[in-house]
């Protein structure tokens, strides 16, 4: 059972005002204002977590799987064939292709040859990381050597994504350095700025006019579709060149490619400049921002990175996807419910959870404000677990649908810019899921997982943890210590546990050590247990569910997500009955052995189900509380 008429937005609930004291020795203090002044958390190896069989588990095996299937030959085709080497090899198709382009609505053959390529080659190379699997490595090293012969300027003439390309082969370069030592990684990204260099803008640049001008200048085609590049997003990847070693060169080009005067200096100073500014990539450029934070110390882009991401959370679905359209929108227009009605391109996922994800990751790690990682589990269940897999043939899932007549689809074209991404999202799961500091350990993701930390002072440890979360809000955990030491564990307590507590919901909000009650002084949206552990140690933690309702906006308060804890419940429909119902209870009754719950409506008991187990159903994501109304699809 819970409360009816508990009813929060995104502002509040993620950005609220502190909750009410909770019951017995529970308190939460809100983070006034970020301090700066520590030592970012780090984050831990690759191979220093390990995820239990799961989701999130067997999406990264997949993923890795379609990768090292894939024919080299195929791979280097669009590379080959623009600088005019001998290109074997069938061709992949879809966007990847270089051919002339085949448009479509979304696209069409040839969009983007080569796009995602280099994200490919990161997602090996993370994948080695985590898995030291030989085949892995020997796949990315041979791609390397056939790849060197094609750096060369004629791939980037008359290209219409240059900074694209050129900036996520820069991270496939700087992660084959990480995390496979090689030895000729950095040889070939200075090869591969050379042959760049001259067909990028001389400083990061807006989409539209400020492109059409550069390329005129240097004789380039002006035509409509070749003013999409993203040189703003690629000052991050250069940053993480300069830090890793590349040189100085890539600290100078990072500098320079910061879309300061359009987008940083507005947002430093809390204007909102989002609207119509394409979502997945100005979002991906917040974390260039971030590094500029963390490379350079520039305060600017600390406040603009935190400002964006509280305007684009202000902006976002209850799911915590944003961009229907790819666009941010502008506030207050009553766009977000429009789009219930006018799109079924709602959250571009892969792309756009990768995006978030760095972004909240790294805010996370500076401020240590547990609201960040609160954003990132909803994305998580909401968004990309739930995501269609990818497919051998380049089938892949592009966009959630929030439509009130929605369904998971692929995307009509092959190999998109998300066939990219979702292999890489997948590998940083479980660099998510923990942080630390030389003493102190922050589990930010209940994931089913085993963090590997040695302690400052020189204990070996591990924590496992195990759940069925977010379905059930209890979460168990067990240490292993090589010895004993003290230091503290901080537990991420989300703000709608918090809420659940202090409304008296039923379940309670617990810690507890060794079958202890452990007394909880929430700050910052963490709870610590500072205390000295020994092997065998057990901890619980029970999150209770809050069974809540999110509106759309503002404007439509009436037109609402069914939460439960971080999950939005979708309303399962049939076709062609109505997709917005009248007025009910939020009585959620869980469904005898299945991870669904059923509510009453006007159309009788509608099952809901979480995003992660809905496969070809028919679904809404928003229900109406106010009337029945019939949209077609």
């Amino acid at each position: 059972m819970c409360d009816e008429g508990i009813m929060t937005t995104r502002r509040t609930f993620l950005l609220g005002a502190a909750a009410a004291s909770a019951a017995l020795c529970t308190k939460t203090d809100v983070l006034a204002e970020a301090t700066l002044e520590t030592a970012p958390l780090k984050a831990f190896d690759y191979s220093e977590v390990t995820l239990a069989p799961g989701l999130a588990q067997t999406q990264f095996e997949r993923t890795q799987s379609v990768l090292l299937e894939m024919n080299e030959d195929s791979m280097l085709k669009p590379m080959r064939t623009r600088t005019g080497l001998p290109a074997p090899g069938p061709s992949m198709g879809g966007w990847y292709d270089e051919i002339p382009n085949d448009k479509t609505p979304s696209g069409g053959g040839g969009f983007a040859p080569g796009e995602a390529f280099g994200q490919w080659l990161s997602a090996l190379s993370r994948g080695y990381a985590i898995t030291h699997d030989a085949r892995t490595k020997e796949k990315v090293e041979r791609i390397m050597v056939a790849y060197e012969p094609t750096l060369l300027p004629a791939f980037f003439k008359n290209f219409r994504f240059p900074a694209y390309n050129y900036d996520k082969s820069v991270q496939a370069l700087v992660d084959a350095h990480q995390f496979l030592g090689s030895i000729n990684a950095f040889a070939l990204l200075d090869k591969m700025t050379d042959a760049a260099e001259p067909w990028l803008p001389p400083q990061a640049l807006d989409r539209g006019d400020p492109q059409r001008k550069w390329r005129a200048s240097i004789g380039e085609p002006t035509t409509d579709d070749m003013f999409m590049d993203e040189s703003y997003t690629i000052a991050e990847n250069l940053y993480l060149a300069a830090d890793r070693g590349a040189g100085e060169r890539y600290r100078r080009m990072a500098r320079k490619y910061l879309l300061n005067e359009t987008w940083f200096d507005p947002l430093s100073e809390n204007k909102n400049v989002l609207a119509d500014h394409h979502a997945y990539s100005f979002c991906n450029s917040l974390s260039s921002a971030m590094q500029a934070w963390l490379s350079d110390g520039s305060r600017k882009h600390f406040d603009a990175a935190s400002n964006a991401f509280r305007m684009i959370t202000e902006q976002s679905f209850a799911t915590g996807g944003w961009g229907p359209d790819e666009r941010f929108i502008s506030p207050g227009s009553g766009l977000l419910y429009k789009s219930l009605s006018d799109t079924h391109s709602g959250f571009e996922t892969p792309c756009g959870s990768y995006a978030h994800f760095k972004l909240t990751r790294k805010l996370l790690q500076v401020t240590r404000d547990g609201r960040y990682g609160d954003s990132m589990e909803r994305v998580l269940y909401n968004t990309v677990l739930g995501a269609k897999p990818l497919m051998p043939d380049g089938r892949s899932f592009y966009y959630s649908d929030y439509n009130f007549n929605a369904s998971k689809v692929y995307f009509h074209d092959a190999w998109p810019c998300c066939a990219g991404t979702l292999p890489l999202v997948a590998a940083d799961y479980r660099i998510l899921c923990y942080f630390h500091n030389d003493r102190e350990l922050f589990v930010n993701l209940y994931l089913p997982s085993t963090v590997r930390w040695t302690h400052a002072d020189g204990a070996a440890l591990t924590l496992t943890q195990t759940s069925n979360y977010p379905i059930e809000g209890r979460i168990e955990f067990a240490l292993r210590a090589s010895k004993t030491a003290s230091f503290p564990i901080k537990f991420r307590i989300p703000e709608w546990a918090t809420k659940a507590q202090s409304l008296k919901t039923g379940e309670e909000l617990t810690l507890s050590v060794n079958g202890s009650s452990v007394p909880m002084q929430i700050r910052n949206g963490f709870a610590t247990i500072d205390r000295r552990w020994k092997d065998g140690d057990k901890i619980v933690l029970n999150l209770p569910m809050l069974h809540s309702h999110e509106p759309i906006d503002a404007e439509h308060p009436d037109t609402v997500a069914l939460m439960r804890g971080p999950l939005a419940l979708f309303a399962i429909t049939d076709k062609g009955a109505p997709t917005i119902f009248h007025k009910m209870s939020l009585d959620f009754k869980q469904l005898p052995g299945r991870d669904a719950w059923q509510v009453a409506s006007a159309n009788g008991p509608m099952t809901l189900l979480p995003f992660i187990g809905i496969e070809d159903q028919q679904y809404t994501a928003y229900v109406n509380l106010a009337g029945t109304i019939d949209v077609e699809r």
